[in-house]
Formats: C-alpha cells, structure tokens, sequence
C-alpha cells in the first residue's frame, strides 16, 4: 500500500510568517529545508511562486496537447494566446474522440468548450455553431451511466453549457430525459440496501470517474424529483456507513482492497461529491463524511504521480473544497502544503524515476498539464474547482 504514496511528513500546520519575516535574513532561511521555506511564506507571495511555475510550461508541449486548458486560458488569458485562438488549433487533435459523448473524453467537451471560448471572445457565429452541433448528439442506447464514458458525463456537459452560457441554453427536457435513464438504471441494479446502483465492465463502482460518487454529484447539480432526491441521499448514506475502518472508500461494490486514494477511485472523488452533499442539502453527516475522507487524503494523499485523475494535483483540490465549504484555513494549509510539495518536488521525482509524470505527462488529467492548471486555479481558492467535476 505504501509504495504508492509518499509519507507525508509536513507539519499539520504552519502559521505563515509577515512580508517582513520572510525578508529578515538569508542565514536563517537557508537554514530550512527549501519545502519548509515555501510552507511557512504568506499565501499571496507563495501564489505568485506558483503562477510563475505554471506560466514556465508555457513554451512547451504541455499547451498544444492538453485541449481542456482551454479551460484554463478563459480563466487566465494572461498567459499570452486566447483560448479561442488555442482551442480552434486543437480540436482536430480530438476528431478521433467523435464516437464518445461526455465531456471529458468526448464530442460533448469539445462543443460545450468551444461554445464557451466563442462566448468568450464575442464570436455569435460560432458560438451558434457549437451549441447547434452540441444538440445534434444522440446517446447510444447501450451508453453506460458513470462520468467518464457515459450518460452522466454527458449531462455534466449540459450543465455546464448552462452555467457559462445560459440557465436554458440545454433545456430542462433534454436533461430530463437522460436523468430518467439513470435513475431507472439505478434502480434496477440496486440490491436492496443502495437505493442506486450501476454496473460497468462487470463492476459496480463506487467513485468518481466510473461510478456512484461521479453520477452522484452529476444528479445533485440537475431538478429531481422529491423520491430522487431521497434516492441520492440514501445512496451516499450508505457508501458512508460502508467505507473501510480507514475512512477510505472502496473502489467497487464487494471490493476488500484499501488502496486507492485518487479521484477516480477511494476518498478524494467521494470526498468531493460528499462535500457537494453537504452543501445541497445541508446534512451534517455529509459534512462530517467529508471531513474524515479529507484525512485520509492528508495522510495517504501524497501520490507518486502528478496529475489530477489519480495524483497530488488532483487530491489538493479535496481541501480546495473543504476550505470552501467550511471556511476553516487549514485547510487552505493543506492545499498549500500539497501543491508546495509539488512545486518543491515534483519535477526532480520524475527525473530520478521516483515518481510518475503521466503517460500522457502535458495532459491535463495525466500530467503536469493538471499541476499547471491547479497552481493558477490556487491563486483565488475560494474560486478554485476540480477541473471537469466540480461546476
């Protein structure tokens, strides 16, 4: 278990030190270890540290593979191109993505982003065009249900068009239709004690990216009806009473195996959507839930890998949203410490082979692509959000 993340050995917190302190004299900083050093500088400082890391991959390979920086470049178009600019170069590059349909990983991103960066740069024609060929998709009758592949990546692409462009631009009857599918899918695979479930591959998972945790928050976003509701809820209750003694969760249904900490699978993803709970519904269990996967994150979180899907960049943003929504400043400590940790270690761990940079390692949700985008997305925490989960 504990040859997939590093032990994390930082304090539980370190009060940061005044402008003045952190100017007073080189001897006593040098004698610091440089992650140390970069825990203990006042956040506004420590911020720009890490925009100007981030801002250092700006000639590299990492701009024209990771397309969802689109993302990024609305949010930042400091960075020297527009995202339109940037966005239109690249979508040739996810043709091949064609037959897919969600957001990540299909033609509804492409469109939802293309339609968001026209908005951006006062292009009415072809932000016309992206929603018209955004609303020419059809979803395959044998479409599984989870956010990667399926239909509740497809929604979240929906909701998404409809937060950055519009409150109707999909319309409530469209949504409606795919919600029925998966609730009635749910439904028929529950087994009695889950209100929800869904199975693919084989597996009934339990995270964000294939499973309960991912179509969870999906549904929370959408209008359900009173018993839906009650079906969400009862469904997170009950992954909640069955967590591991660890606090961590399983990856499926049935699955014995205490290690995985990502977003894709175990506490960070579930950490999330239980966050999301707490807000919607203001339950103190989902709160409490939440707070506890956010331990197990803190103490096994620390990944030998980078990217956001299953490494550090992706854990930070569970404090992100703990910060968010309890306004406690440990936790914005925590994240911090996380991406200090990244900004300190990342780069000498990957060259020495000690840890993973991705397969795809420009890519957002592979590489140091996500490590860029959560340094800049860090400079305003109270807006900083998991990229392509949290709306």
């Amino acid at each position: 278990m504990g040859d997939r993340y590093f032990p994390n050995e930082m304090p539980d917190y370190i009060p940061e030190t005044t402008t003045a302190a952190v100017e007073e004299t080189v001897t006593e900083r040098n004698n610091k270890d440089s992650l140390t050093k970069l825990l203990s500088l006042p956040y506004n400082i420590l911020s720009q540290r890490l925009k100007a890391s981030a801002l250092d991959l700006k000639d590299t390979r990492f701009w024209v593979l990771s397309l969802f920086l689109s993302v990024l470049l609305l949010a930042y178009p400091k960075v020297g191109v527009t995202a339109f600019e940037y966005f239109n170069a690249e979508v040739a590059l996810v043709v091949w993505e064609l037959r897919r349909v969600t957001f990540i990983c299909g033609w509804a991103g492409v469109c939802a982003l293309g339609a968001v960066a026209a908005k951006h740069a006062g292009d009415g024609r072809l932000l016309d065009h992206y929603l018209a060929q955004f609303k020419e998709i059809r979803l395959p009758s044998d479409l599984p249900y989870e956010l990667l592949y399926g239909r509740a990546g497809f929604l979240w692409a929906c909701s998404f068009l409809n937060k950055h462009i519009g409150k109707e631009t999909i319309s409530a009857s469209c949504k409606r239709a795919v919600v029925d599918e998966i609730i009635k899918a749910g439904r028929l695979t529950r087994n009695g004690k889950c209100p929800l479930l869904y199975e693919w591959h084989g597996k009934r998972y339990w995270g964000a990216a294939h499973g309960l945790a991912g179509i969870m928050l999906v549904l929370m976003d959408l209008e359900l009806t009173p018993d839906e509701v009650e079906d969400v809820k009862g469904t997170l209750h009950y992954m909640i009473k069955n967590h591991f003694p660890s606090g961590n969760y399983p990856s499926s249904e049935g699955n014995k195996l205490d290690c995985l900490v990502h977003w894709c699978h175990g506490a960070p993803g579930i950490a999330l959507t239980l966050a999301k709970a707490a807000e919607v519904f203001g339950d103190k269990e989902f709160l409490q839930a939440a707070m506890e996967a956010g331990e197990v994150v803190w103490n096994r979180g620390l990944l030998k890998r980078v990217g956001i899907c299953h490494g550090i960049s992706g854990n930070t943003y569970v404090f992100l949203s703990l910060y968010r929504l309890t306004g406690n400043v440990e936790y914005l400590y925590r994240a911090k410490a996380f991406a200090c940790f990244l900004h300190d270690r990342a780069q000498k761990l990957v060259s020495e082979g000690k840890m993973h940079g991705g397969d795809r390692p420009y890519s957002l949700f592979e590489g140091f692509g996500g490590m860029a985008y959560l340094f800049l997305d860090i400079l305003e925490p109270s807006e900083a959000r998991f990229p392509a989960y949290e709306l």
